[in-house]
Formats: structure tokens, sequence, C-alpha cells
């Protein structure tokens, strides 16, 4: 009441053009914050010091991600399709929302969606539960940043909780008449964040030369083999799930920057796209994957878009779950017939266009989509084939083909799993790309572990070990008076490896994948009571630093390849994870880790040196230490390196 009638008084002191003490105003703008019975004024606060919020805890909360953005949504029956499930175009516009919050906290100016990586979606969600998303941003590069989102549901009334896709956005900060901004770079300060900022530059690598690994893919398959052999009498014609949608963008399509909000477009392809799959099942499908979504322009409030779907391949797969566990690609040919299932990939496209048709239509976003059709029991159904158009759907259908090829191999080489996939992961020119990414991202998640405990200190050299679930990890470091560029190019040369490390006999270079990747047969001197000496095929991932801070990498895994089998002369040996990284620490020193996931056959060297009873890896790299010092001035080698 007081308040009130000071604020009248103060209303009359104005009209009268009185001049207010500051005192009295700011008492009606802020309002008394005087403990009562306290007689002196609120203390000012501290430069960047944050007011307590009342009733506030006294411990400190844990410090949060800038970036992170996060939203619930209940799912309510205007979100649900006919199951009663959350249509997936809705969840896209959540995902999408979110997403964009998250990079224009951290680029502080508008945003747009350049682009998608693939999606899979592992469960549905009813009407009634809630949709949890969580977005932040991995890594801002010059003016585009990747964001990382966690989408899970919630049962309310079970206390349920469950995963249901992880995506990866990148989005590009726009300044005044659509200029590019150059961003700030990000400090990753938790485990979970530097894993996320050090693979980040691996997916954008991958994402770049996506388009030439299916061509790649396309010129090395037999075009005879693609076109499968069928009963023509059984097959669809795929033009017959052709589908054409045009959609008017009005204001509440548009985001708050006036373009066309990325995730309504989305959601229009996927709506599109699931007319053209019920074409061809003439059931009700089930999107389970979505290809990298990728926006070539903006459309504007007033654009007509057009957007076209039509299913360009049906497979019969054995990627079945059993028992909860998918079956890996490799698996394919010795899993029983009882085990096929069905899935078809649709394309879809958007254009945009005025109100002038005599303008060509420019082209907006594409993506392609899996949908299976479930029986009552929520296995996939066989589904028709599909018969090609002559020419383009001649074409769509072997680029499905190849994208099915690519997808496996993403879902199962890209995100492995320890007890799915063997040591050795088969090599073949078309996996090329994600195995070299599985390799390097998982040298990087290893060295962004932050339990690494310190076992042994001998002179210059540090041993590091890490115990986590099953596996026990070592790195070894120390600094060297070298260049990093040059300790880089002398350890990813597996054929001077011998020169310092005893352990080698030779390594012959079997493949030369391209500039980064190198495939080795290497042979080493068994560690186990063995008259037979150890073989390896080794793929050599190397990379430079992609941005200032960023360590050189070199990564090495083992594979298999059809001209190198086991052979008896031989014990063939697996390496999981292991490789180097380099730091620059100043212009003529840097520092030199070796990192190494140890496998069983290798468990008891690591633990005898970790105990002390052995000095073997630190001298080994000792003589590494001498190694580079020897030949960093070598111009000869140099020269000799690839």
């Amino acid at each position: 009441r007081a308040t009130l009638l000071l604020s009248r008084c103060l209303l009359k002191m104005v009209k009268g053009n009185i001049i207010v003490p500051e005192e009295i105003l700011n008492f009606c703008c802020n309002g008394l914050q005087i403990p009562l019975g306290s007689t002196s004024p609120p203390r000012a606060l501290e430069p960047g010091e944050r007011e307590e919020a009342p009733g506030a805890m006294a411990s400190p909360s844990p410090a949060r991600n800038p970036t992170e953005v996060q939203m619930s949504q209940l799912v309510l029956p205007c979100h649900t399709n006919h199951r009663g499930e959350l249509s997936t175009g809705q969840l896209l516009k959540w995902i999408d929302t979110a997403a964009c919050l998250s990079a224009e906290r951290h680029a502080g100016c508008p945003c747009v969606t350049a682009s998608m990586d693939d999606i899979y979606f592992e469960h549905t969600i009813s009407v009634g539960q809630v949709v949890n998303i969580k977005a932040k941003v991995n890594r801002a590069f010059n003016s585009s940043m990747e964001v990382g989102i966690q989408v899970s549901y919630e049962d309310l009334c079970s206390g349920k909780h469950s995963g249901i896709c992880k995506a990866y956005a990148t989005f590009v900060a726009q300044g005044p008449l659509s200029s590019k901004v150059r961003l700030k770079p990000l400090t990753p300060q938790t485990e979970e964040e530097k894993i996320e900022y050090s693979i980040a530059a691996e997916r954008r690598r991958m994402r770049l030369v996506h388009k030439d690994t299916l061509k790649d893919l396309l010129t090395r398959s037999p075009r005879e083999t693609e076109l499968e052999t069928r009963d023509g009498s059984g097959a669809v014609p795929a033009e017959k799930t052709r589908v054409e949608s045009v959609e008017l963008v009005l204001p509440p399509h548009a985001n708050h920057q006036g373009n066309t909000f990325g995730g309504q477009i989305m959601a229009w392809m996927e709506n599109v796209a699931t007319i053209a799959a019920s074409r061809l099942c003439h059931a009700h499908p089930t999107l389970r994957a979505i290809e990298m979504f990728h926006f070539r322009g903006p459309s504007q409030v007033g654009d007509r878009l057009v957007l076209k779907a039509i299913v360009n391949n049906a497979f019969k797969n054995r990627w079945v779950p059993v028992a909860g566990v998918p079956i890996p690609p490799f698996q394919w040919l010795s899993a029983p017939s009882s085990l096929l299932s069905g899935s078809m990939e649709v394309g879809v496209s958007a254009e945009a266009y005025g109100q002038e048709m005599s303008v060509s239509r420019r082209h907006i976003n594409s993506a392609f989509m899996t949908f299976e059709v479930l029986d009552q029991e929520g296995r996939p159904r066989t589904l028709p084939m599909v018969a090609p158009e002559p020419g383009d759907g001649e074409r769509r259908y072997r680029e499905a083909s190849a994208r099915k090829k690519i997808r496996l191999d993403r879902k199962y080489v890209v995100s492995c799993k320890q007890t799915e996939v063997p040591l050795s992961v088969p090599w073949d020119q078309s996996n090329k790309v994600y195995l070299s990414y599985n390799n390097v991202s998982a040298l990087k998640m290893l060295v962004a572990k932050a339990n690494w405990a310190l076992a042994r200190e001998k002179e210059k050299v540090r041993m590091y070990t890490l115990e986590e679930d099953k596996f026990l990890s070592f790195r070894i470091e120390m600094s060297v008076c070298i260049t990093a560029s040059r300790a880089f190019s002398l350890l990813s040369n597996l054929r001077r490896r011998h020169e310092w490390d005893s352990h080698y006999v030779s390594a012959e270079l079997v493949q030369k994948v391209d500039d980064d990747d190198m495939i080795y047969h290497v042979v080493s001197r068994t560690l186990r009571p063995e008259n037979k000496p150890q073989d390896f095929v080794i793929l050599a991932s190397r990379r430079k630093p992609c941005s200032k801070g960023d360590p050189y990498v070199v990564a090495f895994r083992s594979v298999t390849l059809p001209t190198h089998p086991a052979r008896a002369e031989f014990t063939r040996g697996e390496t999981l994870c292991s490789g180097f990284c380099i730091w620059p620490e100043s212009e003529e020193m840097s520092k030199v880790a070796y990192y190494n996931q140890a496998t069983p056959g290798y468990l008891n060297y690591v633990t005898t040196n970790v105990a002390g009873l052995s000095s073997d890896i630190c001298s080994t790299f000792e003589a590494c230490e001498k190694f580079l010092l020897k030949n960093k001035e070598d111009l000869i080698s140099q020269l000799q390196d690839f």
C-alpha cells in the first residue's frame, strides 16, 4: 500500500515538472529490498556478481554450458498421427527450434539451418508423453557451427525415460544483408564436451566428402548387379508412388528472421514422403531414418513451395534386432532367411517460386527417408519390389542401393559398439571414409577422457593409465625439441617405426588409400611365449590440426583385407585403438603422447610395465625421442616421407 501511495505522489510530481530524487525512482522501479529491522541500504553488487534468487541454496550449482537449450513438450492429440503417435514432422520442428536457439546463443545473431545429419529413430512417442530435447553447440568453425541434439521421451505415469534419437545440425551465423559472421571459438569444459568438440572436426570432414563417397561407390559398382532380377508382374511401378504437393508460405510458417522455418520445411517433406511410401505398401509406414537434410537456399513468406516425393527402391534387409542386438552387415550372408525384413527409400525435394511462374524454381532442400511397415507384433513386413522408370528412375534406383550401403556403414562402422563388431572391421573402398572417421574419432575420445592417473615417471617420460569398464588404456608422453609438424611426419610413417621400436620387424605399405590414410601389413615380435611372430593389418589415419589448439593426430586400428588373410606362420594380432597426438608447445618444442587401449593379447605386457616390473615401454619411448631428434633436420628423410 505504501508503494502505491508513493507511486501516486510520484505521478503528481512528474505532472508538476518537479525533480524527483533518484532514491525515490529506484524505490518505485525496483521495490524495497531492505530486510525488516535493518537500517542499512542494500549492498551494491560487485562487477560480474549475480543476484541470488530468493530461497536459493547456498551451495554453488554446477557450471552449465552457456549454449545449452532445453525444451520439454507435452505430446497432445494435435501433434499425433492416426495411431496416436507423435508425428515425425512435428518432432523435426521442435528439434530444429531448439538447435537454432542454441546456435544463436553462441553467435549472438540470427542463424539459419545449413544441414541436418542422419537421424535414426529408435522409438515412437505416444500422446500424453513428454518429449525432452537438449541442444548445445559442440564446436564453432569460421562462420558455421555444429549443434548436438539429444531427444528422449518421458512417461509421466510410469516415470520411464528412454532415448529417441541423436542428431547433429550445422548452422550458419548471418549478419546484416545475409552476410556471414565470423564466430568466436568455443572452449569445451567437461569430458563429454571435449569429446564432442574433438570429433566435430571429423564429422565435418565426413560431410564434405559425402558426395564424392556416393559417386565413387556408384562408379565401382557393376551396373548389372544393381538392378535385381525379378518377376515383373510382382513389382510396383515407381511412378505410382509419385507425390507432388504445393504449400503457400504464410507468416506462421516463418521464423523470427522472416525466412521459412527450416523445421517447417522438413515437416512438409516428411508428410509427402510418408504418402509416397504408403502408396507402395498400401499401409501406414513408420519412418526409421532420415539421411542428411541439406538446405541450399532460403525461402520467404509468400513463396510457393513445391514438394515432390517418390519411392526410389525397396530392400530386403537382414538387420532385424535379435535379442535387442542388430545384425551387422558383415554377418548378413550367414543370417537365416527368416530374419529378412523390408524397408524402402523415399526421395523428397522442396523447390520454391514466387507469384510469377516464369521465374525458374529455386532448389531449397532434398533428403532421403527410410520407412518400414510393421506388423501387429511390431516386426517389419516384407515390401513389394519397385520397378524403376527407365533413365532417371534407374539412376535413382542405383543411387538408393549405394546410399543404403553408406547408411549401414555409418550406423555400424561409425557408431559401433565393442560387443557388436570384431576388433578388425572388413575394409573396402566403399566404407573407407567411415572407417577413417571411426579410427580417428576413437583415438580422440580416448584422449579426451578425464580420469587418467599417473602410474610411472622416469626422467622426462610420464606414463598414465585409465581403467574404464573392461578396458585398460595407457598413455605415455614427453616433451621433445622438435617441431610438431616434423614429429607428425616421422611418426605417421610406419615403415620407419622399426628404427626406434624394437617390437617392429617390418611394416609393408599395402595400400595408399589417400594422402591421409594408409594400410600396412606389420610384422612384430610376439609378446607371448610362442615361437611364431605376430602380424597385423593396420589402418593408419592421420590428421593435421583443424584449428589452433588442436593436436596433430596419427590413429591406428586393425582392419581385415581379403588380400592379407591370417597365415599359419604368424599369430594374427589386433589393435583396437592406438596412436599419437602431438601438440606444439613452442616453435621448437612439442609434446608427444602415445595412447593405446590394450587388447587381451597385449594386456599382460602393459600391466607388467605399469606395475614397474618392466621398463620396456618407457625405454621404447626414449628411443622414439632419440629417433625424432636424429631426424628432425634430415631433409632427405623429409622428402621420402609420404
